[in-house]
């Protein structure tokens, strides 16, 4: 079985499209969508892009899904820094009843057993909640009781928008990247699982993304079109961001939503 793992799609449709093409090209069995569909600009989109996808699809649950849905529901979190909640009103008053059913019903984590790899264990942040930040850097002893309880040889993870492989323990952990939201060089990353691992990165008309991104009615419209397609911050930079918080509960750096 052949496998792609997108993660912190974030609304980014021109994104998803192009990494949709390779994931067509790459005969996939299954995709797996990570968390963090939501939120971003253009989110109605790209949830009707996913269902028109012929190629059966898993959902797992992410801290910006939740959030979103909590937001429709009139349950506001503090766990949401002050500039992003209007964006999060913005991207609740965009979902149909049914979206906000469907993505309410997404679990937190799926386990899938593939030939010549045995389970993986799908998850946003770690097996344990879709908020905890943990790195390439982040040491091993402070890993090791995280992951300490998982059965699975290989977990594949997502929420820091950085793509990672290391192993812990027992514990092959990957890290998908982020399709919508990169840190590092611009692009939209993701995960491909046919035997081995395939950190894949797709690259896709960033002008004209941004441009289609500026055209929405999204609040943060220009600030993610310029920092999360044309420009996103450096990964040295967020990763010396992250370790002070790794590990951490809401209100951390961790909410980048």
């Amino acid at each position: 079985m052949r496998v792609a793992a997108l993660y912190d799609i974030h609304g980014n449709l021109p994104a998803l499209e192009a990494v949709l093409n390779e994931v067509h090209r790459a005969g996939v069995d299954v995709i797996v969508i990570g968390g963090d569909v939501l939120p971003g600009p253009m989110p109605r989109e790209v949830l009707a892009r996913l269902s028109g996808v012929e190629v059966p699809i898993r959902f797992v649950m992410g801290n910006g899904d939740r959030e979103v849905v909590s937001y429709r529901n009139g349950q506001e979190s503090d766990a949401v820094p002050e500039p992003f909640r209007e964006s999060m009103r913005w991207n609740a008053s965009q979902l149909s009843d049914h979206d906000a059913a469907a993505i309410a019903g997404w679990p937190a984590t799926i386990t899938l057993t593939l030939a010549a790899v045995g389970d993986v264990m799908f998850c946003h942040a770690t097996p344990h909640n879709d908020i905890d930040i943990f790195t390439q850097r982040t040491a091993d002893e402070v890993l090791m009781p995280v992951f300490a309880d998982v059965s699975a040889p290989l977990v594949v993870c997502g929420h820091t928008h950085m793509q990672f492989d290391r192993t812990v323990g027992r514990t092959r952990i990957v890290n998908a990247g982020s399709v919508g939201m990169p840190f590092g060089e611009p692009g939209a990353y993701w995960l491909l699982i046919d035997g081995a691992i395939h950190l894949q990165r797709t690259a896709y008309d960033l002008e004209a993304a941004a441009a289609r991104i500026r055209a929405t009615g999204y609040p943060q419209a220009e600030q993610f079109a310029s920092a999360s397609v044309l420009a996103p911050p450096p990964e040295q930079q967020i990763l010396e961001a992250f370790t002070q918080a790794e590990l951490t509960r809401p209100g951390a750096p961790s909410q980048r939503i």
